[in-house]
């Protein structure tokens, strides 16, 4: 008789074309993933070969009951690590039946600035360094006493070993699964507070940035589901000496990258620093409790920058100020800031801004 397990690995191509899509949106809260599955008639290797679909959005705050539907428009497609096969994961985003985009709909925004002619030209470049915590179902950091705390920070950072490391099956599947699906993952490493891990995206170009750190997002919450454990973005789930989740955001354009750039990338931190409040604003939900000035962050009120320095708002890397070309890193932005939100702001500060 078949076990449970070999039903969910069955190979559906040994007996049917029809695949498995599961269309992916961001929910009300601006930070919750949700999808549901449909089936196709056969493989489909672009987005506009989908079809758009709806769903409830009352039940996701997303729209009144009596007014309730909200339709998904694919947008990038995925291999699914899950089901496999021809199998795919869709990425969405979000509209009103009239073709609006709804409020939580940060892509279209997104979209709109990668699109203008002199981003496009700029090629930009991005590599998300996504930082996470996992915890237990009572909330309590993977690996620490219940209820107690683990010894100080310093030898969990890059760490090895069961004193060290907590949960590294769950994170190397995730990097195996994010590759499989097609996903520009570059690394991973366990983070400075124990129980916290770090995974990097890029480089990615444009709006793909966005769609690459929601889908990775999306199946480390799935694997997640899997293990019985819980992945938090909060920018500082525990209080006290302990370092903060951020989303630190690697950026050149085509002009940084070739000679001369360096007063590129110094004309686009002035530009930074000129809108640096609005960039806060935007940059994830409690970052305050984060950006204090200790544990490796400039202080949220006042915008600094320097080479090789982790504890300000823009860090220029060594490599960089050695070559004359390359790109930079925001450390500002909070592990629960929106991609979409954060990569296209970037953009448009140093691109189209006029000082």
């Amino acid at each position: 008789m078949a076990s449970l397990n070999d039903l969910v690995n069955l190979n559906l191509s040994d007996t049917t074309e029809k695949i498995i899509a599961e269309y992916i949106w961001v929910g009300g809260s601006g930070m919750d993933l949700r999808s549901k599955a449909r089936t196709l008639p056969k493989p489909v290797t672009k987005p506009s070969e989908l079809p758009k679909w709806n769903y409830d959005g009352s039940s996701t705050n997303q729209a009144p009951g009596d007014d309730s539907e909200v339709i998904l428009y694919p947008q990038a497609i995925f291999k699914d690590p899950f089901r496999k096969g021809n199998n795919i994961l869709v990425m969405c985003d979000t509209y009103t039946p009239a073709g609006e985009p709804i409020p939580t709909n940060k892509r279209a925004a997104a979209a709109k600035i990668f699109s203008h002619p002199d981003v496009e030209a700029e090629v930009p470049w991005y590599g998300i360094e996504q930082e996470y915590t996992l915890l237990t179902r009572s909330n309590w950091p993977l690996g620490w006493p219940a209820g107690g705390f683990p010894g100080p920070q310093g030898p969990y950072y890059c760490g090895i070993g069961a004193d060290k490391a907590f949960g590294r099956d769950i994170v190397d599947s995730h990097y195996k699964a994010c590759l499989y699906a097609g996903i520009n993952i570059s690394g991973i490493n366990g983070e400075v507070m124990p129980g916290q891990w770090e995974f990097q995206v890029g480089p990615s170009v444009g709006i793909s940035a966005g769609d690459e750190v929601w889908v990775a997002r999306y199946i480390l919450e799935r694997i997640t589901e899997v293990a019985g454990v819980v992945v938090s973005f909060d920018p500082k789930p525990i209080p006290g000496d302990w370092n903060g989740a951020g989303a630190h955001t690697n950026y050149s354009t085509k002009s940084m990258r070739e000679d001369g750039g360096i007063d590129v990338i110094k004309a686009a931190i002035k530009k930074l620093e000129a809108r640096h409040s609005e960039h806060i604003a935007a940059y994830g939900e409690g970052n305050e409790r984060r950006l204090t000035g200790h544990h490796e962050t400039a202080n949220i009120n006042k915008f600094t920058w320097g080479v090789a320095n982790r504890g300000a708002s823009v860090r220029i890397g060594r490599d960089t100020e050695k070559d004359g070309k390359g790109y930079f890193e925001d450390r500002r932005p909070a592990s629960n800031m929106d991609p979409y939100v954060v990569t296209s702001m970037i953009a448009e500060t140093t691109i189209l801004l006029d000082l």
